[in-house]
């Protein structure tokens, strides 16, 4: 059952989103070379108690920490720790979540740490943050999920090859169902899958629909194996990743990009959407 929100509920949502995106400027500052991974899940920490939310990372299935911290062939769900010192040409993919009133945002983000990064890397994380652009430009009456898988993977298919491999769209993981919880039906897949295109896989998009995009692409392998933590989610191959993620909700004036300071106004109208009013004004 996919969880329809009310116009009341999105707006709590914008106001979880709008401290996920606090949260994303404050530790995107503080990923510079010398910082731990612990030491940007502290400044998170610091975010979210200032603007009175709860974290919905923090005990999460038993998760210890604030945010996920990837770092270079790390795809997702990287803990904090002290011992991961950031250095210079480091990749880095930050998740972060809120609660607001019992209500959910859940986004992240890639950043560099430092300079000197290779041509290939930077393209690998434009790449993945304009799929997930892409992705949430088919948020929209009448399409179904699928249309957001398609739009996704279709962006990475038509984008040249890296000098050396192939941009990976990682399987074992993809976006979700955003509400009262984390991680709701449905499942979102970064790519298209023929077997799951009829019934609850593939419901229709109507207001009220709220989802977290998020696609996670490495410049080689698809495939991931999971650390002795239980958490930390690696490359098979070693290549390096990167994660991007916003939540989103669907209004009868059009999607609003919940985890974005301008509700995803800017970068959707490069595909032609309007996004609806901020329901906070």
């Amino acid at each position: 059952m996919v969880e329809i929100k009310t116009p009341e509920q999105i707006a709590k949502m914008r106001e979880a989103g709008l401290v996920v995106a606090a949260i994303h400027a404050a530790t995107r500052e503080a990923a510079v070379p010398g910082a731990t991974t612990k030491d940007l899940d502290e400044v998170a920490r610091k975010v979210i108690a200032e603007h009175g939310a709860k974290s919905n990372f923090l005990g999460y299935g038993g998760f210890p920490a604030t945010i996920c911290t990837s770092v270079n062939e790390v795809v997702v769900h990287g803990i904090p720790d002290e011992k991961t010192v950031l250095k210079d040409g480091d990749v880095i993919s930050i998740d972060a979540g809120a609660i607001i009133d019992g209500w959910h945002g859940d986004a992240a983000f890639t950043a560099f740490v430092g300079s000197g990064h290779a041509p290939e890397l930077i393209e690998l994380s434009r790449v993945t943050e304009e799929s997930m652009w892409a992705g949430l430009a088919a948020v929209k009456k009448g399409n179904r999920l699928v249309d957001i898988s398609r739009a996704i993977e279709s962006y990475i298919r038509r984008q040249p090859r890296p000098p050396k491999g192939k941009y990976g769209i990682i399987e074992e993981y993809g976006g979700h169902g955003i509400g009262s919880e984390m991680h709701m039906d449905p499942h979102l897949l970064n790519y298209v899958d023929k077997r799951r295109l009829l019934g609850r896989h593939n419901p229709k998009l109507v207001p009220g629909f709220c989802l977290a995009i998020e696609p996670m692409v490495s410049l080689g392998t698809p495939r991931t194996e999971v650390l002795e933590d239980d958490w930390t989610v690696i490359t098979t191959d070693g290549t390096w990743s990167s994660h991007w993620e916003h939540s989103v909700a669907l209004t009868e004036a059009g999607p609003i990009v919940l985890t974005s300071p301008d509700c995803g106004k800017a970068k959707l109208a490069e595909y032609g959407v309007t996004t609806a009013p901020d329901p906070l004004g």
